[in-house]
């Protein structure tokens, strides 16, 4: 059976960090589904999945960072993606930094978003984070943006 038109895509792999504002545990995850959602500038929507860690730390403090992540950072893939935050301390051994909020961003991104969470819509198995960006820092400008097809590449991914 051919591919569907929506696995020909390719999407910029992303990390979205964010905290526990109850006990301080900071959590991270991987995240492809980003986008821009403003002509301004001002606004991005993010696509996090139902019961996701994340995603409900975030429904507790609105405050997240978008980490754009570089084809060096691979090895992230395992680390944030495959395994919740609930239970695993996904900080050990990551180099990060805390924003202004203590929000944690990865200090070996391209760079990030410190966004606020704005509204919150159901979207089937997935909730739509309507995010308002609050600042943005460029890291590491020369490296090249990690994406599903350089995943595909290197095996790290099906699909």
């Amino acid at each position: 059976m051919p591919r569907k038109l929506l696995k020909l895509k390719n999407y910029d792999i992303h990390s979205i960090c964010s905290f526990d504002p109850d006990t301080g545990k900071l959590n991270a995850n991987i995240a492809m589904w980003v986008m821009a959602s403003s002509m301004d500038g001002k606004l991005v929507t993010i696509a996090l999945e139902n019961g996701d860690y994340t995603l409900e730390l975030i429904q507790k403090t609105p405050f997240l960072t978008i980490n754009f992540l570089a084809e060096q950072q691979t090895r992230l893939i395992n680390k944030l993606g495959r395994r919740s935050g609930r239970q695993t301390d996904k900080f050990k051994n990551l180099a990060y930094g805390l924003d202004s909020r203590n929000c944690p961003f990865l200090r070996e991104s391209i760079g990030y978003l410190s966004c606020e969470a704005k509204a919150f819509y159901p979207s089937g198995d997935h909730t739509l984070v309507l995010c308002e960006i609050v600042s943005q820092k460029v890291l590491h400008p020369e490296l090249n943006s990690m994406s599903l097809n350089f995943l595909r590449e290197k095996k790290l991914v099906r699909g």
